[in-house]
């Protein structure tokens, strides 16, 4: 049964890391052509421009409970594979909006597709909860390892259909978000049925707690801050790198090349930081990732050089990873199975609500105080972070 189960979670995990890979490239689409869409969108305040991406974000947070919940009824596979409706449908919204040149409609488009997006955050729940104690770890990093292909594939999509749908920028590459929830879903249909599937039977099986006292329990409160910590402070440079770096004159494909270089460095370590985890402990692996996270702040108040900007991003992503998985190993410890679906709905839709205001503050303060300031924001709140962590180990 063991083994069953061994092989079981390993394809689980497989089949989800696919699907993030292609479903996944519809974020660094939004995300590199969100703001500049939205700039070129509107004809007055620009300090809005980057309310498309922050749309995406509230789309994220704001599905996280329903998408959770439609998981638990229907199942897993099928609940996946409805979440594909939405990035496809959103797509097709945000076409639509560019054609008419309509600001807040091309933001209610990347509003669905973030919305599409909640389902594929749950893809590394469902990878831990459908394996062993010691597999864990690396079947959440083997999920998030699927974002080494989204890091080249999404950005190359927007380089090669931007102009596709000419004279209307970026219509080629929100249509191309179509195609990828088709496929997506095809991938998603090859996950078994809940009721198929060996189950394993991990952690306290006691009855389900009151949400509250698991949200103040120190451990998953902790976790809960670093994950906060760790994804608001990624989307909140990042979302102001493309500005800061058009804004310093260079060019639309340097810029979407800095995301791709750092969305590459988000996943890529996915793939020995599971490893990583079970050698050194999660919170350690969360306490370099906010390290990492102040060195990619003080890499960018360093000068505004390209090697600069595109150096500050890796180390964020490279941040982004240890911190976030990190931060979710330990929280995926501190529920029972009959919690998950309230935890994990709570979980995403407090870190995306958190990460969709990182992602709107981002224009204001660039708009407002220029690239330096959203880079000193980084370093108080990497300290509390750290500082909370600290007290946790000093706890136990």
């Amino acid at each position: 049964m063991t083994a069953t189960l061994d092989r079981e979670a390993r394809r689980t995990a497989f089949i989800l890391a696919t699907a993030q890979a292609i479903i996944g490239s519809a974020a660094p689409i939004a995300i590199s052509l969100g703001g500049l869409a939205g700039y070129y969108l509107l004809a007055a305040d620009k300090s809005l421009a980057t309310a498309p991406i922050t749309a995406f974000n509230v789309g994220v947070a704001a599905g996280a409970i329903p998408a959770a919940a439609i998981i638990r009824v229907i199942g897993q596979r099928n609940g996946f594979m409805s979440g594909t409706f939405f990035t496809g449908l959103g797509g097709a919204i945000a076409v639509a909006a560019l054609y008419w040149s309509n600001f807040w409609l091309f933001a209610i488009g990347l509003l669905v597709i973030g919305m599409g997006g909640s389902f594929v955050q749950q893809f590394r729940f469902a990878a831990a909860d459908n394996a062993p104690p010691e597999f864990k770890a690396r079947a959440i990093s083997w999920v998030l390892a699927g974002g080494v292909v989204t890091a080249v594939l999404g950005p190359q999509i927007v380089i090669f259909t931007r102009e596709a749908l000419a004279p209307v920028m970026f219509a080629g590459s929100f249509a191309a978000v179509i195609g990828i929830a088709i496929v997506g879903g095809v991938v998603l249909s090859f996950l078994r049925l809940h009721r198929d599937r060996p189950q394993a039977k991990v952690g306290d099986t006691g009855p389900a707690r009151a949400l509250g006292e698991i949200v103040f329990e120190p451990r998953f409160a902790v976790a809960l801050l670093c994950a906060v910590g760790s994804y608001a402070l990624m989307s909140f440079v990042m979302t102001g790198a493309p500005l800061a770096m058009v804004g310093c004159g260079f060019t639309t494909d340097e810029a979407t090349l800095g995301i791709s270089w750092h969305v590459m460095a988000m996943f890529a370590p996915s793939f020995f930081t599971g490893r990583l985890i079970a050698r050194f402990g999660k919170e350690t692996i969360v306490a370099v990732g906010l390290v990492l996270l102040a060195g990619c702040a003080l890499v960018a108040l360093s000068g505004i050089q390209l090697w600069q900007f595109w150096t500050a991003l890796v180390l964020l992503g490279l941040g982004w990873n240890f911190g976030f998985i990190g931060a979710t190993a330990i929280v995926a410890e501190s529920y029972r199975p009959s919690e998950k679906g309230k935890v994990q709905g709570f979980h995403d839709f407090v870190l995306f609500s958190s990460v969709a205001f990182g992602s709107l503050m981002a224009g204001q303060v660039y708009n407002s105080w220029g690239w330096e300031m959203i880079n000193w924001i980084v370093l108080p709140v990497t300290a509390v972070c750290l500082l909370a962590l600290g007290a946790l180990a000093l706890r136990t």
